[in-house]
């Protein structure tokens, strides 16, 4: 099978396809024919020697990717969840060694879920690691009622938190920049604020604020959030002593959390959506010869939605 290897850190162009054995299956998990991968900005960052690039370095030659959907080609002695023919999505063995820039994927069958008969196979690719970031925040913190603000509404992580929020009935605003404002509104967004025209950083009141771009906004988000209200923020490495040490003189919880694999809350991703609450944008696609121009693509970090290759 062709597979995407890379042997050390760099850019795009150390990505090599490569012809490689097709991988054998242990008894709990599926051999996937993959049908398309999304690309997430840590893929990017792994490739280049951060992202989660210390934790599976020691597996070198790597392959890269998380996201995938497609048909079960095998399944395992102990698999009972799928059969062959089965058409399944999910993000494999994250922040692990995902392996699923391939034409073949190894997969525990507890990470998988069957995918949508409305749901094409890159819009379910789409609809894993950011879907599950947006939905493993959001899920458990959110109340019907509450005031909800989201930093970068259009992007990957951020759209997919428009509409679970809505999904969880909150009041939810969303900040992007005027080319997307009419996207993130026809998500579901009860407001928009176009940080191109206002500034943002005047909004007051919120419940839960969800910073997803995990950088220097998070300090301005802070203030976003009424007293004993919600900040979250994803995984950066940035130091958040300052913050932490103002949000607890306001009663404000300030979280992190880092994205896992698990089948059960794909299968809620799933429903959502088969039920139409939830819908992936696909901005931008490729073929697999092209995937390292996926990932120039995804580290513009200007993108709409998702990226996803196609095989």
């Amino acid at each position: 099978m062709k597979a995407y290897l890379l042997n050390e850190p760099g850019d795009a162009s150390a990505l090599k396809l490569t012809e490689i054995s097709t991988p054998e299956i242990a008894p709990n998990e599926v051999l996937v024919k993959t049908k398309a991968i999304s690309i997430n900005p840590v893929d990017a960052k792994s490739r280049a020697g951060k992202g989660v690039y210390g934790r599976i370095k020691g597996q070198s030659p790597l392959i890269l990717g998380w996201d995938i959907a497609g048909i079960v080609e095998k399944v395992g002695s102990d698999v009972t969840k799928f059969k062959s023919g089965d058409h399944v999505f999910g993000m494999v063995n994250f922040p692990g060694h995902g392996k699923a820039y391939a034409e073949f994927v190894a997969a525990p069958q507890d990470q998988l879920a069957i995918i949508p008969d409305n749901t094409s196979f890159e819009q379910a690719a789409a609809a894993t690691l950011a879907a599950l970031t947006a939905y493993q925040i959001l899920a458990s913190r959110i109340k019907p009622g509450n005031k909800v603000l989201i930093q970068a509404s259009a992007g990957g992580v951020g759209h997919y938190a428009v509409q679970i929020a809505k999904s969880l009935g909150a009041e939810v605003t969303g900040i992007t920049s005027t080319p997307n404002a009419e996207f993130v509104k026809s998500l579901g967004a009860d407001y928009v604020i176009d940080y191109k025209k206002q500034n943002w950083q005047d909004a007051r009141g919120f419940d839960f604020s969800l910073d997803t771009l995990s950088g220097e906004p998070l300090k301005q988000m802070l203030d976003t959030v009424k007293d004993g209200g919600i900040l979250w923020t994803l995984p950066s490495g940035a130091d958040l002593t300052e913050v932490r040490e103002a949000a607890a003189k306001r009663n404000v919880e300030l979280g992190f959390s880092m994205v896992e694999s698990n089948g059960t809350d794909m299968k809620a991703i799933a429903d959502l959506l088969q039920s139409g609450k939830l819908k992936s944008e696909v901005s931008q696609t490729f073929d697999l010869p092209e995937l390292p121009k996926a990932h120039e693509a995804i580290e513009t970090g200007r993108t709409r939605g998702k990226i996803v290759v196609t095989l």
